[in-house]
């Protein structure tokens, strides 16, 4: 299949606003694109690329006085099959992981496996290790959590969404993590696209997903929490410790969104 994505995003700053952005499709799909998702701006400015600490791309600019639109339309190959499964996905031994994967181990800005840890191994200690385990941690946190998006907040972390039984993608994801880890399962989070492809569509305006990869059976898996079922389409922007490594857009300055848009959908492959 192809599916089309992008975004379209405009800003007001009353003063010229440094910003970082992680907005294009991750390196891991670049070859899956058949029309590429460059970064385009309104007005035109200076754009410089770089790849971060995890090898996300990453873009810098200065938007102007009086604000800027950013926008980028996308088109991608997939092969149109659900997250792959592996029921049989082993658990490692902390002393057996690789070391890339230690990191994944550790507390972060907003996933705190510290304040967690007793609650994880109370609601999960006596399950099944493996990938039995990090699928009864999702199937708790999609129960546990009510998705709204006016329980939105930039500050709340995983332990505050525990305790509030609210979020969006990111607190479900966050949770899954912290879970995750203070159970000794590698977990980072992930930011992408996820169109309403094979499923019924979802009336709420769409916007970019939070989910997350687990490290079973020496590679990485993707969970959703937030869906709880493996979902086909789904297009990964950027990974890291948690959503503080991967805002898609840091400002450094006053500024106001004015707009937001986000779309994936899928389109025929003559488009």
């Amino acid at each position: 299949m192809h599916i089309r994505v992008g975004f379209d995003m405009r800003y007001e700053c009353p003063q010229p606003l440094p910003m970082i952005l992680t907005l294009n499709v991750h390196y891991s799909r670049a070859s899956d694109l058949v029309q590429p998702d460059h970064l385009l701006t309104e007005p035109a400015v200076p754009i410089t690329a770089y790849r971060d600490s995890f090898g996300n791309w990453c873009n810098r600019i200065v938007a102007p006085p009086g604000g800027v639109r950013l926008y980028a339309n996308a088109i991608l190959r997939d092969h149109g099959e659900t997250d792959p499964v592996a029921f049989d996905a082993i658990q490692h031994a902390v002393e057996d992981l690789p070391e890339e994967a230690l990191q994944f181990l550790l507390g972060s800005r907003y996933c705190e496996t510290d304040v967690l840890s007793q609650a994880a191994w109370d609601l999960f200690g006596h399950t099944p290790l493996g990938w039995p385990r990090v699928q009864a941690v999702c199937d708790f946190v999609h129960q546990h959590i009510r998705f709204g998006y006016e329980f939105a907040r930039p500050t709340k972390t995983a332990a505050e969404a525990f305790n509030e039984g609210t979020g969006v993608c990111r607190d479900f994801a966050h949770l899954a993590i912290a879970f995750c880890r203070a159970l000794n399962i590698p977990a980072r989070y992930c930011t992408g696209y996820l169109g309403d492809i094979g499923v019924p569509p979802d009336p709420a305006p769409m916007d970019f997903a939070g989910f997350f990869e687990a490290y079973l059976g020496g590679q990485w898996w993707t969970f959703d929490p937030r869906h709880n079922q493996r979902r086909a389409g789904r297009v990964l922007i950027a990974r890291g410790r948690d959503a503080a490594d991967v805002p898609l857009s840091h400002t450094f300055g006053p500024n106001l969104l004015t707009h937001f848009q986000v779309w994936a959908e899928e389109v025929t492959a003559s488009v």
